[in-house]
């Protein structure tokens, strides 16, 4: 920031956009964090600063061994991720698989849609009673149920193993070919050269991807709350600790949330100084040639690629299926009928509503302020622009769960009282996805020549009119791009709507949630039906249209 500029006063329009960017910070972030770091030194028997609660925390199992649960968990996913997703990458990017354009658009649907969703699904194929099990059963094998941590770590490999494709299919087509052919020339059979050539140029990209599955497994709320039965994880703990503290200072509950916090970025300080140790570049002069396989290895390419998509789009086509099922109470029956979506359209038609409405308001202000602050990142090269562009990544990191937790402590009273409106789950919406549409924003700019904007400035257009003008209409693409990205994360949102929800603003993924706990599995499939085809159609739109922008839906 000019420091001359400030001393005159004269602001220009960026400067304003960047302390606006301060106060978004300040106040959606900064402020909720710092009081439920207040809370959790906060004794909820004498009102006083005390370490009562992290010695209550670390002096019961029951409370620590949710932080092993949390990352083995977490670990199991990310591992899960990487087996399932470098293979994909790796035959989809190097040889001709047929259909590998559709196989895509499956992989990103099962990342978009709610991970309560599919672990909901494993349910009916493997739960007690599940049609999967069963079938088995029949042939006298006894596959163990979906319950406990090693569903989880099923669920959590099948949801976010796209993370892995996408940046690593993205990594593997930019490698030099020349490195692999030297490689091949001296002797190396192919096994050889991907984990002695191929696999060190992209690993970055691998632990990049693998990074975020383990923050979204670490940071993932309904999984482990619909099939984790008693085996407790991080977020879960902090959930059930805050409801059986309302009316208190949520004490127990905030040192769970710093807890989760902390292990969140211990693993990506970890990650970068892993990266960071070993550095591999090539020139990137030969680019890579799409080969055709022929035989068995052409059939067990095929084979590999369509089993992990078919595998990981399974819950969702059994949802849809199960939505159109007869059904009475908890229990199905033959046949088909639409019982279930005039059940829920006569019953709980404000919760579509409200979903609709707090999702589309937020990503309204998610628009016009990421496009903004998005400008900022790639344009300003000043420090203040430099420090804000890091904190505006905090959301990444935060799980859904704490957010919601900060956001009631900081907002059930003076100055700023929010509990139990609607104004607190759009922000809290709002705030979790900005990042999405800053990025985008700032991923357009790079193939947005400066010298544009400069030329209108130095015609005498002031750089509002020069941005709104210019910049703005060439950046369509990408604002689109990360607002319907923005959309489709902010309508399935759980695990920050759980904690701020009351009865009149109950959303579509907090009333699933809800009615599978309850065992209305047909009200459940109906309306999670009706958001997966919201996100697919979302998906489509920007898949036919945009593109599918890995910076967007990857950060």
């Amino acid at each position: 920031m000019n420091i001359k500029r400030l001393r005159s006063g004269k602001f220009d329009f960026w400067t304003l956009v960047t302390i606006f960017g301060y106060l978004i910070v300040i106040v959606l972030l900064i402020y909720p964090l710092f009081n439920i770091f207040k809370a959790s030194f906060i004794s909820n028997e004498t009102g006083n600063l005390s370490l009562a609660n992290y010695k209550e925390f670390f002096s019961k199992i029951y409370y620590y061994r949710a932080i092993s649960n949390s990352l083995i968990v977490a670990v199991g996913g990310t591992l899960g991720a990487l087996l399932l997703g470098v293979p994909l990458a790796y035959f989809t990017s190097r040889f001709k698989i047929y259909g590998k354009t559709l196989l895509a658009t499956f992989a990103v649907l099962s990342l978009l849609a709610p991970p309560f969703i599919g672990a909901y699904s494993w349910i009916i194929m493997m739960g007690n009673n599940g049609f999967l099990r069963q079938f088995f059963l029949s042939f006298g094998i006894n596959f163990p149920t979906i319950f406990g941590p090693g569903g989880i770590i099923l669920v959590y490999s099948l949801q976010y193993y796209p993370f892995v494709f996408l940046l690593t299919s993205g990594a593997l087509t930019a490698v030099d070919r020349s490195l692999e052919e030297a490689a091949e020339n001296l002797g190396a059979n192919s096994i050889t050269r991907f984990f002695r050539v191929t696999l060190p140029l992209v690993l970055p990209s691998v632990s990049a991807g693998g990074l975020m599955a383990f923050m979204m497994s670490l940071a993932n709320f309904g999984t482990p709350m619909i099939i984790g039965r008693n085996f407790h994880v991080l977020p879960t703990m902090a959930y059930n600790l805050f409801t059986s503290e309302v009316g208190e200072n949520p004490g127990l509950a905030s040192t769970v949330s710093i807890l989760l916090i902390l292990v969140s970025t211990l693993v990506i300080f970890f990650q970068r100084y892993a990266s960071s140790r070993r550095k591999y570049s090539s020139t990137m002069l030969n680019k890579q040639e799409v080969k055709s396989l022929h035989g068995l290895a052409n059939i067990g390419a095929h084979l590999i690629s369509y089993l992990i998509v078919a595998v990981s789009t399974l819950p969702l086509v059994v949802v849809v299926i199960y939505s159109f099922r007869k059904t009475k109470g908890p229990v199905f029956h033959p046949g088909f009928s639409l019982q279930s979506y005039q059940k829920i359209f006569h019953d709980v038609p404000k919760t579509i509503t409200n979903s609709l409405l707090f999702s589309v308001t937020a990503v309204i202000l998610i628009v016009i302020v990421g496009t903004l602050l998005g400008f900022v990142m790639s344009r300003k090269k000043n420090l203040p622009a430099k420090l804000l562009d890091p904190l505006l990544m905090i959301p990444y990191i935060i799980p859904g769960t704490v957010l919601g937790i900060g956001f009631i402590v900081a907002f059930n009273g003076k100055p700023i009282y929010m509990a139990g409106t609607a104004a607190i789950i759009i922000m809290a919406y709002f705030i979790r996805r900005l990042p999405y549409s800053i990025r985008s924003s700032a991923s357009i700019l790079k193939q947005i020549d400066p010298a544009l904007e400069e030329a209108g400035i130095n015609l005498g257009s002031p750089p509002g009119r020069t941005f709104r003008k210019v910049t703005l209409p060439l950046m369509i693409p990408g604002i689109i791009s990360g607002a319907i990205m923005s959309w489709v994360t902010a309508v399935n949102e759980l695990s920050s709507s759980i904690v701020l929800y009351v009865g009149k603003t109950m959303t579509m993924p907090v009333r699933i949630y809800l009615s599978v706990l309850d065992g209305l599995f047909g009200t459940a499939s109906a309306l999670a039906t009706i958001l997966l085809v919201s996100t697919g159609l979302a998906l489509f739109i920007v898949n036919k249209f945009l593109g599918v922008g890995k910076e967007t839906i990857a950060g």
